[in-house]
């Protein structure tokens, strides 16, 4: 039964879908029904792919989508589908990957034209109405793609079949040849990307600059496993420098997806949740390694956004803020300096003693906000008085009409956020966040169907199946709440997850894991997940989340992870970006750190000690005087009345040790 001819959008739960449910384009959300109207119509398919936080995707809907002749054009020429990228990433990857193999730069809108199999044979990402800033309009280009269509049918769907092929082989790629050890591999990426960093301004060299959490995490393991600071000192300066500019939020907490320019200081104002729980994490490792008050205020500050502004009815978080407000990039956040001295009075001089306001070249808006010149931890008085200062802005700022937020939960960012939340609350001996971190948890089990997780929640609608993504992260999620909270119900879930995991997910050598499980019926393709884009690769998040499961429950044998690690970092060795979430989960998983804890009555020893030192290389686990601690690598034998603490490095585990002091020496060493 063919497709009605109207816009399909309306029923769609995904708020970026629901976005452009009023447009005159004919929109079919992406399913094989689409598909199948695609190929029974022999059309070809204009794809379009953004999320809601985005500000060029809502400029070309504005201009093109809601523009009628342009609308027309569409419903004439193509079957027109919309995606959401957060909803559907594995759509979004695969032609995203597609773009890039047309040597084209990605992003987003991305705006793809497919034969009506759904293979891609050209595309772009954001056009004009009409042709402006070196790039054709958006008629030109349907009218264009409709003729050659018509003339050159057969020669495009041979060049959408090559192009097809090429991103399977990328996306899909068999394990093959050998591979250097982890370390090895760690260390010379490591290296390379030492070599991009800006050594004045932080992050990478030029502009834009994003945080890149995987390459900070590379650098923050190599110099655990090296010796080495000089990469850890790299990380925590390119963490001053962003927390210090406009791309991060000081009046309300939370740090913008990226930087227009090259001083971190004018932001493009969306926030997302993903970069702000890996944002916390590296925190956590940052302030455990430094002590540097910034750092702690940063994570307050963050941690106090997260549950203010993102946390959906006082269980998960949403996925985003919008980069607009009243369809004016980042209206909410931007201030006069009249209007502070007119909110703070006699006290705005000694707020602009630290604090700046900029209106840089080429920005249009009010002036941003930033303390640039002054990213160091001033002291606790002045910093203190500042954050006073501050959230009076904040209730000011609450008066302002709002960005809108992208309220869909989504799974794996959930789980990143959950496993932040938790370590955080043990870094500062915050159990309320621990607390937010649980009822998180607890809500996503709750959203399951026959012991299976969905991707993406909103309402009372959910999207199965989810992803390989997703079960990685929960299991993660579930370890590092174990460590905090030593209760065992979170790893028997861990457990069922990764039974979940290998059985819809698992390669058909056991070699490794698919993105998409095997019942994914509407998938063009099903990709591994192996390369990194603002998050690390799927692929890395699973090793690292199998990595937790065998160190604290055992369940996953060392020969099934050494397998896993070899076929993927041989996967990586094709890749030409990307892989850096597999080379920092392989090295994890060469050789971990186990700390088992009997502790005093009150676990006051070891506890702190172990909680105020966060390292992604090591697994903490609390016995009781009534409980059983798995063995240990060499035959150690714990006596669970006796408080001690027993670290292990790998196979090797070193003396009992029995006081706090001496612990506090062992994690630094080690």
């Amino acid at each position: 039964m063919p497709l009605p001819e109207k816009n399909l959008l309306a029923e769609e739960s995904s708020p970026y879908l629901l976005q452009h449910k009023d447009n005159p384009v004919h929109w079919r959300p992406w399913s094989a029904a689409a598909l199948e109207e695609a190929r029974t119509l022999q059309k070809p398919i204009l794809l379009s792919v953004g999320y809601a936080a985005c500000h060029w995707c809502h400029v070309m809907a504005h201009e093109s989508f809601e523009n009628q002749p342009i609308a027309d054009a569409m419903n004439r020429y193509f079957v027109n589908i919309k995606v959401d990228r957060e909803e559907r990433p594995e759509i979004d990857q695969i032609y995203m990957a597609a773009l890039s193999a047309t040597g084209e730069q990605g992003g987003w809108p991305l705006t793809m034209f497919l034969d009506p199999d759904g293979n891609p044979f050209w595309g772009g990402t954001y056009f004009p109405p009409e042709q402006r800033y070196g790039r054709p309009g958006f008629l030109q280009v349907l009218e264009a793609v409709k003729s050659a269509w018509t003339d050159k049918k057969d020669e495009l769907i041979r060049s959408a079949n090559a192009l097809d092929k090429h991103v399977r082989s990328r996306l899909s790629p068999r394990s093959s040849g050998t591979v250097e050890a982890p370390r090895q591999t760690l260390g010379a990426l490591a290296s390379n990307i030492h070599r991009m960093m800006d050594q004045d301004r932080g992050g990478l060299r030029g502009a834009p600059k994003f945080p890149n959490a995987p390459f900070m995490r590379v650098l923050w393991l190599d110099a655990l496993l090296s010796g080495e600071p000089v990469h850890a000192n790299t990380v925590c300066e390119s963490l001053k420098a962003m927390l210090s500019g406009g791309i991060y939020d000081h009046v309300g907490g939370g740090l913008a997806r990226y930087s227009t320019d090259d001083d971190w200081l004018v932001p493009h104002f969306e926030k997302m949740l993903y970069d702000n729980a890996q944002l916390l994490q590296m925190l956590c490792w940052a302030y455990g390694r430094t002590g540097d008050g910034l750092f702690r205020v940063r994570m307050e500050e963050t941690v106090d956004w997260l549950l203010r502004e993102m946390r959906i009815e006082d269980r998960a978080f949403a996925s985003s803020l919008d980069a607009d407000t009243s369809g004016v990039e980042g209206e909410t956040y931007l201030w006069d300096e009249a209007e502070i001295e007119r909110i703070l009075g006699n006290r705005s001089a000694s707020f602009f003693e630290t604090f700046s306001l900029a209106r840089p070249e080429n920005w249009e808006g009010r002036p941003i906000l930033h303390r640039r010149s002054h990213a160091a931890y001033r002291d606790d008085t002045t910093e203190t008085a500042l954050r006073d200062m501050l959230d009076e802005l904040l209730a000011h700022r609450d008066r302002r009409p709002q960005p809108q937020r992208d309220d869909k939960i989504l799974v794996d960012w959930n789980g990143m956020t959950i496993s932040a939340l938790a370590n955080a609350g043990r870094a500062l001996n915050r159990e309320d966040w621990i607390a937010a971190a649980d009822k998180a948890f607890y809500f996503v089990c709750e959203s399951m169907e026959d012991g299976r997780l969905p991707h993406s929640i909103r309402d009372d609608n959910r999207l199965f199946p989810g992803l390989s993504s997703d079960y990685a992260a929960m299991i993660s999620a579930a370890a590092a709440l174990y460590q905090a909270r030593n209760d065992a119900f979170y790893l028997s879930h861990a457990r069922n997850w990764h039974e979940q995991l290998d059985s819809w997910y698992g390669d058909e050598e056991g070699t490794g894991h698919y993105l998409t499980a095997q019942d994914a019926t509407d998938v063009p393709m099903r990709i591994r997940g192996d390369v990194d884009e603002a998050l690390p690769s799927a692929t890395g998040q699973v090793i690292e989340a199998l990595l937790a499961l065998s160190v604290l429950g055992g369940e996953v044998g060392s020969d099934r992870l050494s397998s896993l690690v070899e076929r993927a970092l041989a996967r990586a060795g094709t890749l030409t970006y990307g892989q850096a979430g597999i080379i920092h989960a392989s090295a994890l998983a060469e050789q971990p750190l186990k700390l088992i804890m009997v502790d005093d009555p009150s676990g006051s020893r070891f506890i702190p000690v172990a909680n105020r030192t966060i390292d992604p290389r090591r697994f903490d686990i609390v016995v009781s005087d009534s409980g059983r601690a798995s063995p240990l690598p060499d035959g150690v034998e714990i006596d669970p009345g006796t408080p001690a603490a027993y670290l292990c490095i790998g196979q090797t585990c070193l003396p009992p040790i029995h006081t706090s002091e001496e612990l506090e020496r062992a994690l630094k060493q080690h």
